[in-house]
């Protein structure tokens, strides 16, 4: 109890560090989800269009990725941003721009799997009715998003909820260097191995209202749809 009444007086008090890991993560976090939504959505929209040979596989890669564990999604970034790899000369690895391309890539198959899901619970006569009409592909694409623009935003906010609560990427490619990498599951996750559980748990209510507020919204979401 004493830990987190600590915890909160941290919050309530303004702490600077606390705040500033808070503002990190959900400065990364809105950086990934854009990134990994820019190609995402498009990209799920057009397995949901698209009439070609190996679809359903295509598909079937797409949901598979999703399960690719986070520590080898840092692994495989590492690998190129580091010194020795071919991207090692932009300086990615260990600031802020290796957490973001991590996380955005972490992202990008769940964004594009549930783009294609969500826009199949859409009326089908809608699609023939836009192939009727005589409608190009890149029409009928920026009509679908139109149509489904709210399972557009339950996929963004998953995307945004699967990056603040991860924490192998921001590790691996960030470093937790403190006051430039840190993010609130690296720090919870380092404040808590040292014993220091103060701000670890004044870190863990944020994220806990955050997963809320996420949920919360994509609950809105789908009860408007």
């Amino acid at each position: 109890m004493d830990a987190l009444n600590e915890a909160f007086a941290l919050l309530l008090g303004g702490d600077r560090e606390t705040w500033w890991t808070v503002g990190t993560t959900i400065r990364f976090s809105l950086f990934s989800t854009m990134f990994s939504s820019l190609p995402g959505i498009p990209l799920g929209a057009a397995l949901f269009l698209g009439r070609f040979r190996g679809k359903r596989a295509a598909v079937a890669l797409v949901n598979a990725s999703m399960a690719i564990p986070t520590v080898v999604v840092g692994l495989f970034v590492y690998s190129f941003i580091s010194r020795s790899g071919p991207l090692g000369s932009l300086n990615l690895l260990y600031a802020p721009g290796g957490v973001i391309l991590g996380q955005s890539l972490l992202a990008l198959p769940l964004v594009t799997a549930m783009c294609y899901t969500g826009l199949q619970k859409l009326d089908p006569r809608y699609h023939e009715t836009l192939l009727t009409l005589g409608a190009g592909p890149w029409r009928r694409l920026l009509a679908i998003l139109r149509e489904g623009r709210l399972v557009i935003v339950q996929a963004a906010l998953a995307a945004f909820g699967r990056v603040t609560g991860e924490v192998g990427v921001s590790m691996m490619l960030g470093g937790n260097i403190r006051w430039y990498t840190r993010t609130m599951t690296t720090t919870i996750a380092l404040d808590a191995g040292k014993g220091e559980f103060e701000r670890a748990l004044s870190l863990g209510v944020v994220l806990l209202c955050l997963a809320l507020l996420v949920n919360f919204l994509s609950h809105l979401a789908v009860k408007d749809d």
